[in-house]
Formats: C-alpha cells, structure tokens, sequence
C-alpha cells in the first residue's frame, strides 16, 4: 500500500521499527527540498516578501495539522519534539498547583507523557498519583483512570496508544471521566495518529501532543490545545517573544523547512484516509499475531480488546537486544530494550534488558509480516538447541 511512495524502504529490509520513526513519505522529502531550494527562507516576522513566504508556510502548517488532529490552527504550536513541548506544558502547568493539588499519570505511557507531570507534582509539592493497566491483558480501561481520581485531581495524563504493546486505553471515557472530576487531560497522541484518527475537538481533552516524524514527516513536535487552553497557561518565554498563543510556546526560530514538510505529511495522511490505513495495517498484524503465538518458546506481552499494530514480545533464553541484533543479521529491523515505556517494563518485570517490539506501519506488506514470524522462528529454534546442547554437556 503505497510502498513506493517511500523512498527510505527500497531495498531488502524489512523495516518494523515504524513505532521508533517511519520513513518520510515522498511528497514530505520534495516540499522540505523545494523550500530550501526557493530562497524563499526567512526569519518570521519581516516587512519583506521572504519573510511573508515564512509566515505563510508556518500558517499551512498549522492549517493542514489542525485539519488532521481535529484542533483550530491557533490552537497548533510546534517545538522540537513531543517530549520539549510536554516539559513545556507540564512546566507550565505547575506554576498552578499548589500543595495537596493531585495528578494522574499511568504505568502504560511514554515517559514522555509521565516525568515531566512527574517533575512538575515534585516542584509544587504536589502529589502524583498511579493508573496501572490490568496486568494480564494490559488493557487500560476508564476504572484504571478512575481509581486514581478525586477532588483534588487537576489535571491526568494518558496515552491514546501505547508504544509499547499498541494498547487503545477507553480514550473518550477517560477523557470524560477526568472532565466529571472537574480536572483536564493531556493526551499522548504520538503513537496513535499513525493508525488512528485521533481528533481533539471530537475526544474533547484540553491538549494533545504528537511528532510528525511518526507519520512520515520531518522530527517536528506538535502541542494543540482546546480553545482557550493554551493561552490560559504560562510557558517560559524570552521578553521579546510574542505574548500570544501559539507563538509563546515556540521558543527560538522554527524550523521552516521541517514545517514545510510537515504540511505536505500530514495533507497525505488526511489523503489516503484512516480506514485503508487501518484495514491493511491490521491484516498485518494479525499474520504476526498468530505466527508468533505458534513459536515455542515465545511470549507476548498482552491482548488487550483493542490496539494499534505493535506487537512486544520475548524469546526464551535470549536477551531482547540477542534477538534483535539475530533479527538484523536476517535484515529485519527490529527494536528492543524498553523504548521509554521505562513504568511499563518495571510493572512487567522485564528490566533491565525489556522486550523486543515490532511494528507496522502502512507501508508495510505481508512479506514483512512474515519474515518477522518466519525470523523469530529461526532464532527460537536456534536457542532451543542451544539449551539443549548445554543440557547435555558433562562435567570434565
């Protein structure tokens, strides 16, 4: 689907590390090209038609990122990664609470979406409270969310897809709940939009954050806010910097022809449309699925009722990176460790080496999905002997 749109996939590998950061899409490469090709680069804010051109292009991107994400284009700002603008807005956050003041992080999310809500509770004195995600399917349900609230809850943050083993947590009724509590909701949108419609006006939580780099843009990171939401807050800024939201948010020069980029990503994604995107991802899934639930000596971490195609898993005997560096001998890229979900590895017990993760992404095929089952199978095997030929050794 669309495979040769990328150029970054030609060749022999099987690339499964899409949750990490996909491959640019084609029409992203050629607008960041055409743009530093243009003389048409400015700093923001000139009298002259090159800084103009400046201004427009972050306008586009705003526009086409609000188109995708469900948020007004002035409720769109842009920093470096989804990790900056969560310091930034946790940061900001901060400055509110006060001693007894209470936020709700999970054991599921990106560290991303749960130190800096971590630091910020530390600041104000503040306390933090846990939501665990059933440790058997490692589904996150709205009961999880709602334990852990009470009067003094101000704000909760939450995935809408772990990066991890994929889950979907119960998204709009978290979202509801935390709202029923009289607190807002942060949601962590990055491993989701690569899959999955994820429209902020619709969920009706107060932010929402996510990299372009995920879905086949540059490494741009992404904060939208409900109305009013951002501009009620108080991130750092220099003097000089504009007062007015989004602006005050971008600390420095953006970088234009990233945004460029950024544009023409997310106009492609809006293009191809999320129900194709879902149907050929999770036909995918399923030959993974069920192909490495068939090989002794594999275990996947959960089955929760719903959740985007990312599958983690270890192989008996071996370390995640052993499998993953035998993975990349047989040139299927793979990664291992924990990959920030550092809660979620110490819930499972799984540090300090993790698990291995595999993910597709639309310009995935079949044959990716097979040579993944067909890989592990391989190293499995090459393990059981292992242990089955030291089991038979006998003291000299």
């Amino acid at each position: 689907m669309n495979r040769d749109r990328f150029p970054g996939v030609a060749g022999s590998w099987a690339r499964l590390d899409g949750p990490a950061g996909t491959q640019m899409v084609d029409s992203a490469i050629a607008a960041m090209d055409a743009w530093m090709r243009s003389g048409r680069g400015a700093n923001h804010g000139g009298a002259f038609a090159a800084a103009h051109a400046t201004d427009e292009c972050v306008e586009l991107a705003r526009a086409a990122v609000g188109r995708l994400l469900g948020a007004a284009p002035h409720d769109v700002a842009f920093g470096p990664s989804m990790t900056a603008m969560t310091m930034r807005l946790s940061a900001a956050v901060g400055r509110a609470l006060a001693p007894g003041d209470e936020l709700v992080v999970t054991r599921l999310d990106h560290d991303a979406n749960v130190r800096p809500w971590v630091i910020a509770a530390e600041r104000a004195g503040a306390t933090v409270r846990w939501a665990q995600p059933d440790r058997e399917t490692l589904a996150l349900p709205v009961t999880a969310i709602e334990a852990a609230l009470s009067e003094r809850t101000r704000w909760v943050a939450v995935t809408a897809a772990s990066n991890a083993t994929g889950t979907v947590p119960q998204l709009e009724a978290i979202v509801a709940a935390a709202h029923a509590a009289g607190a807002r909701i942060s949601v962590d949108a990055v491993a989701a939009v690569p899959h999955r419609p994820v429209d902020l006006a619709a969920l009706g939580a107060d932010t929402l954050a996510c990299s372009a780099y995920k879905w086949y843009g540059p490494h741009v990171g992404i904060l939208c806010g409900a109305p009013g939401v951002l501009s009620s807050l108080d991130p750092d800024k220099l003097n000089p910097s504009p007062d007015e939201a989004p602006d005050r948010w971008e600390l420095g020069t953006l970088p234009f022809e990233s945004l460029a980029g950024v544009t023409a990503a997310a106009e492609y994604m809006l293009e191809v449309g999320y129900g194709a995107i879902r149907a050929h991802e999770e036909r995918l899934m399923a030959i993974a699925a069920s192909g490495l639930a068939e090989i002794d000596g594999v275990t996947l971490y959960g089955h929760p009722p719903d959740r985007v195609p990312t599958l983690m898993f270890n192989v008996d005997g071996l370390t995640s990176t052993e499998v993953a560096t035998a993975l990349a001998e047989r040139e299927i890229a793979v990664w291992d460790g924990n990959y920030y979900a550092w809660e979620l590895e110490r819930f499972l017990a799984l540090d300090p080496h993790g698990a291995v993760r595999a993910g597709f992404v639309h310009y995935n095929d079949e044959s990716d999905a097979r040579r993944l089952v067909e890989g592990v199978a391989q190293v499995a095997a090459g393990s059981r002997g292992g242990v089955a030929a030291a089991s038979q050794e006998t003291p000299a």
